[in-house]
């Protein structure tokens, strides 16, 4: 007994040590770093140990599918077009709405279609009896905690409500993941990768590995580089550094904050559309913050 409340105890240090600061998390994450350099661990352990530690401070807004990307089934539609739209979709789950999509009655698997394969059986389709409930979640909810409702419940999916009770998207056991292992792709999404996505309102969720032309092909800009093909290879180098979660930077009429990234790259942004005296604010706010980092730097040398 006494040594099992002897490894609690140290285990209890250990927490207090690494996590009770921001700090004290650089610290443990340096080691980190120190440890894969010498070979101790592997970049992929590196890089998921980063992915947790990121998940422990986003929020489910900063990863959710949005509404106007969701594919959707209506209760009233027959079984044939619902087949079809699983087909199409390649999905495995469908939220099931009545007159809107603020009115989500439940959650359809594509597995459970299979039973309505033939007509005879689609004679006896009632939507009642597989559909499932849905779960709902607000913007805000924490991933860490979202992960261990996911894992409790046994639920895959959850409707994400914004603050005046309607849908704002989709949030997904898959999307969690993801920002611990990294992508996870199947044949569906290697045929349908979207780079840009609209999260709000002037705002959206954009891949690090967003071509520049591609970028401004969909905002109707301007933003160029000679050395810098991506989105990503642009941000880092307005930062001066390969950024870390929650760095922010505006370029143009754009303010780019970083959602996720590794020790290698920038894996997503949030990018907001500024007005020109919005732009022209941030930027002298960005200026006068460097300025205070290089003044701080040097008063300690």
């Amino acid at each position: 007994m006494k040594k099992e409340n002897k490894k609690t105890s140290w285990f209890a240090a250990l927490k207090n040590r690494f996590f009770k600061k921001k700090d004290d998390r650089a610290q443990l994450l340096q080691h980190l770093h120190d440890a894969q350099r010498r070979g101790i661990i592997s970049v992929d352990a590196l890089m998921m140990i980063e992915g947790v530690f990121q998940v422990t401070e986003m929020r489910v807004r900063d990863i959710m599918i949005p509404r106007s990307h969701l594919v959707v089934l209506h209760e009233d539609m027959g079984v044939e077009d619902m087949l079809a739209i699983v087909a199409n979709s390649g999905h495995s789950r469908f939220p099931v709405i009545d007159e809107s999509i603020d009115q989500v009655v439940g959650i359809l698997l594509a597995k459970d279609l299979t039973h309505y394969s033939n007509e005879k059986s689609r004679k006896d389709f009632e939507i009642k009896d597989i559909l499932r409930p849905a779960v709902f979640v607000p913007e805000s909810k924490r991933l860490d905690v979202l992960l261990k409702d996911f894992r409790e419940s046994r639920n895959h999916m959850a409707m994400v409500i914004d603050e005046y009770g309607g849908v704002a998207g989709v949030v997904t056991i898959e999307d969690v993941l993801e920002q611990i292992v990294g992508e996870i792709d199947d044949e569906h999404d290697a045929a349908d990768v979207t780079n840009i996505r609209r999260s709000g309102f002037q705002r959206y969720s954009v891949r690090g590995q967003t071509p520049l032309e591609e970028f401004n092909q969909y905002f109707d800009s301007k933003l160029t580089h000679d050395k810098f093909e991506t989105i990503a290879g642009l941000v880092t180098f307005e930062l001066g550094h390969l950024p870390e979660r929650g760095e922010e930077v505006t370029i143009g009429n754009f303010h780019f904050k970083v959602i996720s990234a590794n020790s290698r790259r920038i894996n997503n942004m949030q990018v907001s559309l500024l007005s020109d005296n919005e732009a022209s604010s941030s930027a002298e706010k960005d200026e006068a913050g460097e300025e205070v980092k290089t003044s701080a730097v040097g008063s300690d040398s």
